[in-house]
């Protein structure tokens, strides 16, 4: 492997010289630069990353602690944050919490370790000591998805409280009027804000929340099995259910199948957070959509503008409904065919002939 020697003499001129084409610095003529470049090109010089950081202090390199790579959302979510971060010159390391508040300080300590330039968290069950001692002492740190009341972190999230009141109306224009939701945890905002969202979107139409049509989940497909079976085996079972996540609507789903029943026709059901697979089920789900994709650069955008001295702004993005045919709407109709018909000999029409 070349090294930063090999890439001087190539080229002609001091170690010095190199160093400074290397880190952008404005004093080098540019016959120099050209030269030092070239040289780097023909040699497949690569900088020491390591010793570049303890000179500049920057390592270019971003921490993403998400809470559950198992979750297509926050797969989609990652995905865009990487593609944001090279982009912008940045490379990212994930840790995967897994709902769990000690894991998550496991990787917040190994990644400021590591000496990241700044640090993206989906926090856990309300946050977690390392991770809250990292925000309280400096750490360019910006929430995404979640965030900590009383923490004074930018959060980049969308905002689902207008969608949610959507989806209720949706399901009252259905004929819908008992409802009920398997909830995230209590400790997550995300968990807390779709209940009091879905609870105030009844109270438009008159309709109650009883506690018995409010089962506790964790965004884990088992959890939306369990409180689903819970709900089919209410007296008077509700007749559409909302599940908090896209796992969870997920395991309502096979519960309802292993009952013998079928969606939407012995009961109906939607979900947050929208997912691909959710075309392919049988029926399509109802859900609504987070704009994951613009979620994940923008908090890109505003960790980067933390690190680099700028302001790092808050962002709130809408969530919208997407309606498909889980909530016993109608199946698209096919357009009509276009009746044939039977050819007969034409009879050609007189020519006009124009008069001078």
């Amino acid at each position: 492997m070349a090294s930063i020697k090999d890439v001087a003499a190539e080229a002609g001129v001091s170690v010095a010289t190199v160093s400074r084409v290397l880190n952008q610095h404005p004093s080098v003529s540019q016959d120099a630069r050209r030269r030092v470049t070239a040289a780097v090109e023909r040699l497949g010089y690569r900088p020491n990353a390591v010793a570049r950081s303890l000179r500049t202090d920057q390592t270019r390199t971003l921490g993403l602690v998400i809470s559950d790579v198992m979750n297509p959302y926050f797969t989609e979510l990652a995905r865009s944050v990487e593609e944001e971060a090279r982009a912008l010159g940045y490379s990212v390391i994930i840790g995967n919490a897994d709902e769990r508040p000690d894991l998550q300080d496991h990787h917040v300590t190994t990644l400021l370790d590591r000496r990241i330039d700044g640090l993206l968290v989906s926090p856990t069950d309300g946050g977690s000591p390392r991770m809250l001692e990292a925000a309280r002492t400096g750490t360019p740190m910006v929430f995404v998805d979640r965030w900590i009341p009383g923490v004074d972190v930018p959060v980049v999230r969308s905002d689902g409280r207008a969608a949610v009141r959507d989806l209720v109306a949706h399901l009252y224009g259905l004929g819908h009027r008992r409802l009920a939701i398997i909830a995230g945890p209590a400790a997550t905002t995300t968990g807390r804000e779709r209940v009091d969202a879905f609870r105030e979107a009844l109270g438009v139409y008159g309709l109650a929340l009883p506690d018995a049509y409010i089962g506790q989940g964790d965004f884990q497909a088992a959890s939306g099995r369990r409180v689903t079976e819970g709900f089919l085996g209410l007296a008077e079972p509700p007749e559409a259910v909302f599940a908090a996540d896209n796992l969870m609507a997920l395991g309502a789903l096979d519960a309802v199948r292993a009952r013998g029943m079928r969606v939407p026709d012995d009961i109906a059901l939607a979900a947050f957070d929208d997912i691909p697979w959710f075309v392919h089920t049988d029926p399509p789900v109802t859900a609504i959509a987070q704009p994951t994709r613009e979620l994940g650069r923008a908090a890109v955008r505003a960790l980067v503008d933390r690190i680099e001295g700028r302001t790092g702004e808050s962002v709130t993005l809408p969530a919208r409904l997407v309606v498909r045919r889980s909530c016993g709407e109608a199946a698209p109709r096919d357009p009509l065919p276009t009746p044939s018909v039977p050819s007969t000999p034409s009879t050609p029409s007189p020519v006009r002939r124009s008069t001078p």
